[in-house]
């Protein structure tokens, strides 16, 4: 079974049912003659393997562009749009894509580095694009049946990371047995209407494959600048039943929404989040107002989204019952092995913390033309993944924190995420971050950085006083806490504390 097998089969079993709606609207026997026609025009120039990168913000062509590459035989190569052109270069350094597909807002910023580079573009608006396509043959092309299912299917780039990106590669079978836990996780069905809200370059094996699989239909909304009230009143509008946002979205949503516009996301059936955790009181806060629709998934990109996940009965019992559990990512998914593990690579006991790996039949390919970084993180079939967690009797998963993140002070090793918890717990921030920077006396000082709820005021003095008088013990008290107007993100919306680290750097006992 393929990707591209999946778009015909859906074509001939539910030809007129949506496959996209909202700004376009195809069904999937219209979908399918579109990506045939895209095969057919990549095939003309393009050898099975070559790789095809698309350049885009959020638009209903990244169906059409994902299907067409998978029945060329070609892999897909998702960009971010915002990526810059150092990360954009190294990326097509290690890609060496044989074609960029683009658009007329990024034309002048992508061609430049293309041209350099040798590699050719094609613009989704221009009238060649749409020439090429109409002189193209609708019928189900060759290449369609050459395609198996250890084919190459796609790399994904991962972000937020330091040094050069790395390319996560999968191959149809391992993106398929992915999609087919996400169906059965976030109940998508061919009835489902999925609204893309991140950016469709992260969401390629979390939602666009699963719907392509089960015939569900989609759309995209613009990732950028999200908009609660917009995005509730599109819910209701387009009879939305799935999405996904990443937490900063969620607090945009109980922040921001106003309470008498909550019933427009009154016929979500599953709204994901992942990337980054939520505080338990946050959690609350969602549940209250929206009901048990959440599904909380925690991943990585390596195997392909899904390790663990946190059921809407889950957290349902954990408002009524164990109120731990909204502190915890889950339970092993479907598929999937998860284990926390010490340095000697031996299970740890109840209550102790290790390293959380993972192993499955969606676990990553490797790291495209990368052996030695795949050999870092991939021994013996196990993704490890640098997260700090410890177990449950129950088998549910704590993360502490990752394992470049800990702050070492004084010999201790200190988890942010502890003391993050707390700041969140004050009810006028919005966002906080906790970092370490280096410290002549202690190893490491600890400094918080925050952002407030829209309206709302407080001193940093008031912030150190909450945690003073919270469960922490005093080397865990951040020495300075900075209040911003906002955190900056990486590319799926999560706190970029690389970015933030960066500024701090090097001031040393300046705390």
């Amino acid at each position: 079974m393929t990707v591209g097998l999946s778009i015909r089969r859906n074509a001939v079993r539910y030809p007129e049912s949506p496959a996209i709606f909202g700004s376009a609207e195809f069904t999937y026997s219209q979908l399918d003659k579109r990506t045939n026609k895209i095969a057919h025009y990549l095939s003309s120039f393009l050898n099975k393997g070559d790789r095809v990168a698309l350049f885009v913000a959020n638009r209903p062509e990244v169906l059409e562009i994902i299907g067409g590459v998978a029945k060329a035989g070609c892999v897909y190569v998702g960009l971010n749009f915002r990526l810059g052109d150092k990360e954009l270069q190294q990326i097509f350094e290690n890609s060496d894509p044989s074609l960029l597909i683009t658009d007329e807002e990024h034309l002048v910023q992508i061609s430049s580095i293309a041209e350099e580079m040798g590699i050719p573009v094609r613009n989704l608006d221009s009238d060649m694009w749409e020439g090429d396509l109409s002189s193209m043959s609708d019928l189900v092309p060759e290449t369609l049946h050459d395609v198996r299912h250890d084919d190459d299917f796609c790399i994904v780039y991962t972000s937020g990371t330091t040094g050069r990106p790395k390319g996560v590669l999968f191959d149809h079978a391992r993106a398929i047995q992915h999609a087919t836990v996400a169906c059965l996780e976030y109940e998508i069905t061919a009835d489902t209407r999925y609204m893309i809200q991140i950016p469709h370059n992260s969401s390629v094996n979390i939602t666009i494959v699963p719907c392509l699989i089960i015939g569900a239909a989609m759309a995209f909304r613009d990732s950028r600048n999200f908009d609660p009230i917009g995005f509730a009143r599109e819910v209701e509008e387009e009879g939305v039943t799935h999405s996904f946002l990443v937490p900063t979205q969620l607090m945009r949503l109980l922040d921001r929404l106003p309470r008498d516009l909550d019933q427009q996301l009154g016929g979500l059936v599953t709204l994901g989040y992942g990337s980054s955790p939520i505080s338990p009181n946050r959690l609350r806060e969602l549940i209250d107002r929206f009901g048990p629709i959440f599904n909380q998934l925690y991943g990585m990109a390596e195997i392909a989204s899904i390790g663990t996940i946190l059921r809407k009965e889950d957290h349902l019992r954990g408002l009524q019952e164990d109120p731990q559990l909204l502190a915890s990512c889950g339970q092993p998914s479907y598929a999937v092995q998860v284990r926390v593990v010490n340095e000697a690579g031996n299970d740890v006991g109840i209550g102790e913390r290790g390293e959380v790996i993972f192993a499955g039949p969606h676990v990553m390919k490797g790291y495209y033309r990368d052996p030695e970084r795949t050999e870092e993180v991939l021994i013996d079939g196990w993704m490890h993944s640098g997260d700090i967690a410890e177990v449950s009797e129950d088998g549910f998963i704590f993360i502490v924190d990752r394992k470049k993140n800990l702050i070492i002070r004084g010999g201790l090793n200190i988890a942010p995420t502890e003391i993050e918890n707390v700041l969140y717990r004050h009810d006028q921030i919005l966002e906080a971050t906790v970092i370490g920077i280096p410290d002549s006396e202690w190893g490491e000082a600890i400094i918080a950085i925050v952002a407030l709820k829209e309206g709302a005021s407080v001193e940093s003095d008031e912030l150190r006083l909450h945690c003073r008088t919270s469960e922490l013990t005093s080397i865990k008290i951040p020495e300075r806490i900075e209040i911003w107007d906002s955190l900056p993100k990486n590319a799926v919306g999560k706190i970029a504390k690389n970015d933030i680290r960066e500024k701090f750097w090097g001031e040393g006992r300046q705390v």
